[in-house]
């Protein structure tokens, strides 16, 4: 039990020292999956997927990314304690998938029929080294990350 409390402790001072980046710093996947149900009940502790994707910060927002090979592109947003937001949240999402070869496959996302999420559909994915560039607005001000594409 110490050892599981001491392992939470360490999760949430790793989590609460990346949640105060500047905004373009980007997060690697894996820091952004790691969490624990102890640290879910503080800001910026629970970066569990919800949507088969991968959670990212960007000041207090987060937000999921589930990127299929099959084209499917989605994209949620949550607050700083992982509360869903509607998709309007923000505005002008884009995925840009870039493969080693061939054009980038840029798709302009929209909200879904329930206002929850955005989604679109790009081409098929068979590049292992793909990279997806997230790009958004919130609150008048630009934001992107790039992301290894899900192997």
């Amino acid at each position: 039990m110490m050892r599981s409390a001491a392992a939470a402790i360490a999760v949430c001072a790793c989590l609460a020292a990346s949640c105060g980046r500047a905004r373009e710093a980007p997060v690697t996947a894996a820091a952004a999956a790691t969490s624990t149900t102890a640290a879910a009940t503080v800001p910026h502790g629970d970066h569990n997927p919800r949507h088969g994707g991968v959670v990212f910060m960007d000041g207090d927002l987060h937000f999921e990314i589930v990127l299929g090979r099959d084209g499917e592109r989605r994209l949620y947003f949550s607050d700083a304690m992982r509360e869903e937001l509607p998709a309007a949240t923000a505005s002008g999402v884009t995925v840009t998938v870039t493969a080693k070869t061939g054009p980038a496959d840029a798709v302009a996302l929209q909200i879904d029929e329930n206002g929850e999420s955005w989604i679109g559909r790009g081409r098929q994915v068979a590049d292992a080294d793909a990279i997806a560039r997230v790009a958004y607005t919130v609150r008048g001000k630009p934001y992107f990350i790039d992301v290894p594409f899900p192997r």
